[in-house]
């Protein structure tokens, strides 16, 4: 440290861009570039770099840039309940995804998606100098541009119900529905039964739609649909009403939480997990491995789902112009114990 204050005080000098290239070896101009979110780098570099940049603790001048550049380098995010693991999940890993591209990230929760709040509220996040809107939304509602592209900053929808001229990135919700069916069908389930999530949840319909063609294709049974609202509460009252049906071995439900409330009902009527009934759940909390059993289900890669988002809206922060791409990420079934096959 250089003494600076010519009184014995030790001064601080903060690291620059020289510093960060000279300990990854590389030029001051592919610091400049990974900084920036340029594409042109390789993967192995652009690690380096950012390496580099958390040893150091370097941290570019965003205000600088933006002059530079014209823009902010900030996001808006319009979301709904992030009390919930979905959208919370996805915006964690749209976070960590900006602040690697050197976007910061402003968030704006809607009260009413409809495509009016929609358009208002990414117009507020564009006057508060948002370069363009993440729309973390997966209620089924149109959000179509009434004018046309300039009426609304550029935007990339996450599980968009209706898409419009903008991107979507999703995860393939009737596919993983058709794997925790197909799972439980392949261990020789005559039938599965299903407690959903809400009818105006994009997930929730699919979900089911992913159900009901599994067991069509397997010409099984298809059982009356029992509905919760995400919540664990919700799962065990459906639960609690699902089995005074009778014959009852193989339940997918909607998601993680849902599942707990049924694995609490089981209990309660004296049922066991897997042996009386086998479960799967949807979304693969960090906590799915620790009910007791285990619970088997799929699994969402919400890091990949805001990495893609965030690229696309830089991409589109960027070029200017109009991209409507819609990406489709698979999901995962895992298996856990809460599955076996039905008792003889």
């Amino acid at each position: 440290m250089n003494d600076v204050n010519g009184g014995g005080a030790t001064g601080y000098r903060a690291p620059t861009l020289t510093d960060v290239a000279k300990l990854a070896g590389v030029s001051t101009m592919t610091v400049s570039r990974v900084i920036n979110g340029h594409a042109k780098v390789a993967a192995d570099t652009r690690e380096r770099v950012l390496v580099a940049m958390k040893s150091l603790d370097y941290r570019p001048n965003m205000m600088a840039r933006g002059l530079a550049s014209g823009r902010s380098r900030s996001i808006g995010v319009l979301t709904v309940d992030t009390t919930l693991y979905g959208p919370r999940a996805a915006l964690r890993g749209i976070e960590g995804a900006a602040r690697d591209r050197g976007y910061t990230v402003t968030i704006s929760h809607l009260n009413d998606p409809d495509r009016t709040a929609v358009a208002q509220g990414a117009n507020l996040l564009r006057s508060r100098s948002s370069d363009g809107v993440i729309l973390l939304q997966p209620l089924i509602s149109e959000v179509p541009r009434n004018g046309g592209p300039a009426d609304l900053p550029p935007m990339v929808a996450i599980h968009a119900g209706t898409p419009g001229d903008y991107p979507v990135v999703s995860v393939d919700q009737r596919l993983g529905a058709r794997l925790a069916t197909e799972h439980l069908l392949s261990l020789g389930h005559r039938t599965v039964w299903h407690i959903s999530g809400p009818t105006l949840w994009y997930e929730g319909v699919e979900r089911v739609l992913g159900w009901q063609e599994a067991l069509t294709d397997a010409r099984a049974e298809v059982p009356p649909v029992f509905r919760g609202d995400w919540s664990a509460e919700s799962g065990y009252a459906a639960a609690m009403e699902l089995f005074r049906s009778p014959g009852v071995t193989a339940i997918f439900v909607g998601n993680d939480s849902m599942a707990l409330g049924t694995l609490h009902a089981m209990h309660e009527l004296g049922l066991r997990c897997p042996e009386d009934v086998s479960l799967v759940g949807f979304d693969d909390y960090p906590e799915a491995a620790y009910f007791s059993p285990g619970l088997t289900t799929i699994r969402q890669d919400f890091d990949e789902i805001g990495q893609r988002s965030v690229e696309l809206l830089v991409q589109l922060i960027e070029s200017d112009g109009p991209h409507t791409q819609h990406l489709v990420l698979p999901p995962q079934l895992i298996v856990r114990a809460s599955t076996a096959p039905p008792k003889a």
